[in-house]
């Protein structure tokens, strides 16, 4: 297979040479091989090569130009530039695929693929255009995360709106993007890096006052190194001061309470519910120091501490690790001034040292019980999202009708994501409907409970199926989110969101379990469709079976009457003694209405008889001549008033065909000439031998079939007009 077989690859491939191939071969095909080898031949050998086969060829001087525009040496590298990449790209899917089959966990650099770490910095978006850049600049693939932190996760709105930004401008440029939940920041980069083989991690710089506030940003670069000696880091340099503030302002920082001014003016991130927690870990430390003090004379001090650490591990699980080293550091204060008698006197080395473990132990229990806590929370929300895919995949795959599909989903968008939500539907000509109420049984009332809806933007984004309205591109400003339902065959319709929290969309794993819910709502929408057409298409298979067997048993009986009909008439006018001349004329009369009767009669008894698929051909070796003279003498009456002209070659050879059919054939076709061609036109059979064929003509000067009718007339009770007072059921 040469590369410009490939089907993805013919219109680059046309675009560089000029010249398109004809027949490909579907990707597919070659994605699912077993082995793929490449036979890669240097370019000046290959043209020495190609010119001396076009020269054994003898080829035409149309060839010759052609192979000329087609064996330049610039073409030939392109191609073997595609080749290389298309076979890179399988050999990169094969290591990966090896990789997770044997469970490889070091990073093997064969790509070039870059993991940009995105964090609270305010050059967050400098991270992410630079790492683009890099993508671009090495034409590799690259990817976005944010590890999220139970510090992180207690950022202030307008910080964790940036990030989620961030992300969406990293997604804008190409990247994959996801956020991560992990205690260690540096270990879940590194794990991240390794299970898709990034050979480079690119971080921001580090920036002072956000070195100070978030302790962990200074060393992690060396953890990270540290963890993964195999890994190029790459740190980009500070941002450009047009693009972001160099300092914190504190209104960015918490705009909602008050901020305590330390160390010569520096913001510290201390809202009002952190002060409250806070206060309840050293309130929790000071009863507990109240309730052992009557008991010192009685319990060893290592019970007393045990009774200190169970406090810490309460307030840790309840309140979250900074409150935990609050309550550590007021319990050790607090035994120390208890077991001292408030003098400070520690002249017993043992106090001191069972003063300094409580420290160490209350500090190191007091964050893993935090980290355990906010795993936790993570799997349990986790398990939320699972249930709620779980779910709705349930729910939709019992409905059998739209309006079930449209309360199905709209309650569990509602109540996965605390969202109102509705569905927009088009009709046949693909316009979008207003939203239908799910309140009583009138299912096309307005839902007044919602926003008014903005259908422009809504059709925007049905017709593009691209998401529009709040936190995208495309009308930002407005309050709802429409999202495109995408089936496999086409857009089924619209979800509309009306968002209260803008960054809600943002964040990547609810957009991503959004995308999965208007996913399973349009794969619904598309089977109910197609049920109804299947539906639709039974009932017309009954009716039109049912429409045969009447046809067919009416043709049946009504062939008998008809033939002695026929007969009598012919008797009557050969009666004796003989008939008058007006008498003559009804008898001829009777017999051809009788004939244009049982004319109608055969062909409605063959049409039954083929749709039953019980006609059984009797193919034999047959003369056409014999048949045309056959069909022509069969409708002589109908033909008296128009001039008949055969033109049938001399050397028309046998054909294997049924006489029969085929006599019905053209008779249909004269009669039906005769029938729309004005008086003394003439009508023409001819036939001649076509390559390996026979092709028999049925010519005539008539009005002939009205535009964009030509397959309608081939359909049963069709005619070419359809009011008209000549005879006929079109079945012709």
């Amino acid at each position: 297979v040469k590369v410009q077989d490939l089907e993805s690859l013919n219109d680059v491939v046309g675009g560089i040479t000029g010249m398109r191939v004809a027949e490909t071969l579907p990707d597919s095909v070659f994605d699912a091989a077993a082995e793929v080898v490449l036979v890669d031949v240097p370019v000046d050998e290959l043209l020495v090569r190609l010119r001396a086969r076009a020269e054994a060829n003898t080829p035409t001087e149309e060839s010759q130009a052609a192979l000329k525009q087609f064996l330049r040496k610039g073409n030939l590298i392109a191609l073997r530039e595609l080749a290389l990449r298309r076979m890179a790209d399988r050999i990169e899917n094969d290591v990966q695929a090896y990789r997770i089959e044997q469970s490889i966990s070091p990073v093997w650099k064969t790509d070039t693929a870059l993991l940009a770490c995105v964090g609270p910095l305010l050059g967050a978006e400098h991270v992410v255009r630079s790492t683009a850049r890099l993508a671009g600049q090495m034409n590799a693939s690259w990817h976005a995360i944010y590890i999220e932190t139970p510090q992180l996760q207690r950022l202030p709105s307008e910080q964790r709106e940036r990030i989620l930004m961030s992300l969406k401008l990293a997604e804008s440029l190409g990247a994959t993007t996801a956020i991560l939940a992990d205690s260690d920041i540096s270990l879940a980069i590194v794990d991240y890096a390794r299970s898709h083989n990034f050979s480079k991690i690119v971080l921001g710089h580090s920036h002072r006052s956000w070195a100070d506030i978030f302790p962990w940003h200074k060393e992690r670069l060396k953890r990270i190194a540290a963890y993964a000696p195999d890994i190029d880091l790459i740190e980009i340099g500070r941002w450009s001061t047009k693009e972001s503030p160099a300092t914190v302002e504190p209104s960015q920082l918490e705009p909602r309470s008050g901020l305590n001014n330390i160390e010569g003016g520096r913001a510290a991130l201390v809202p009002a519910s952190r002060r409250r927690r806070y206060g309840l870990a050293a309130a929790a430390s000071l009863a507990t120091a109240l309730l052992t003090m009557p008991l010192l004379p009685y319990l060893e001090l290592a019970n007393i501490v045990m009774l200190f650490l169970l406090t810490v591990v309460l307030v840790s699980v309840r309140f979250g690790r900074e409150a935990s080293v609050v309550a550590t550091v007021v319990g050790v204060v607090a035994l120390m001034l208890a077991t001292t008698k408030f003098t400070f006197a520690l002249n017993d080395l043992q106090y001191t040292v069972t003063f300094l473990v409580m420290l160490t132990v209350g500090l190191i229990t007091g964050k893993l019980t935090a980290d355990l806590r906010y795993q936790s929370s993570v799997a349990s929300h986790r398990a939320t999202r699972s249930r709620a895919l779980y779910e709705f995949a349930r729910a939709l795959s019992g409905a059998l009708q739209t309006e079930q599909i449209f309360e199905i989903t709209r309650t569990f968008v509602q109540r996965t994501f605390h969202a109102k939500a509705t569905l927009l539907l088009p009709d046949d000509a693909g316009h979008l409907q207003l939203p239908v109420s799910t309140h009583g049984d009138d299912f096309r009332a307005p839902d007044m409970r919602m926003g008014v809806l903005d259908l422009v933007t809504a059709q925007w984004a049905f017709d593009q199926a691209l998401p529009a309205g709040a936190s995208t591109d495309t009308r930002p400003d407005n309050r709802f989110f429409y999202l495109p339902l995408i089936a496999p065959m086409r857009t089924r319709g619209i979800l509309a969101i009306e968002l209260e929290a803008r960054q809600w969309v943002l964040i990547p794993e609810q957009r991503k379990q959004l995308d999965t819910f208007a996913t399973l709502a349009a794969i619904a929408l598309e089977r109910v469709h197609y049920v109804e057409v299947a539906q639709g298409a039974l009932v017309r298979m009954e009716s039109e079976r049912l429409r045969n067997s009447l046809l067919a048993a009416l043709s049946h009986d009504l062939r008998t009457p008809l033939t002695s009909l026929v007969g009598l008439s012919e008797s009557l006018a050969l009666s004796q003694p003989g008939l008058s001349e007006a008498q003559l004329e009804l008898a001829d009369a009777l017999r051809e209405e009788a004939m244009r009767m049982s004319h109608l009669v055969s062909n409605l008894l063959d049409m039954a008889r083929i749709q039953s698929g019980e006609v059984k051909l009797n193919l034999q070796w047959q003369s056409l001549e014999e048949v045309v003279g056959s069909a022509l003498r069969a409708s002589a009456s109908q033909l008296t008033k128009h001039q008949i002209l055969t033109a049938l070659a001399r050397d028309l050879p046998l054909v294997c065909f049924d006489a029969v059919l085929i006599e019905r054939v053209l008779c249909n076709l004269v009669e039906n000439a005769a029938k729309y061609t004005p008086t003394n036109s003439c009508i023409t059979i001819a036939a001649q031998v076509y390559l390996s064929s026979l092709r028999v003509q049925v010519r005539d000067n008539g009005p002939g079939v009205p535009i964009g009718r030509e397959e309608a007339i081939f359909e049963k009770f069709t005619r070419g007009e359809r009011e008209s007072s000549k005879p006929g059921v079109g079945l012709g």
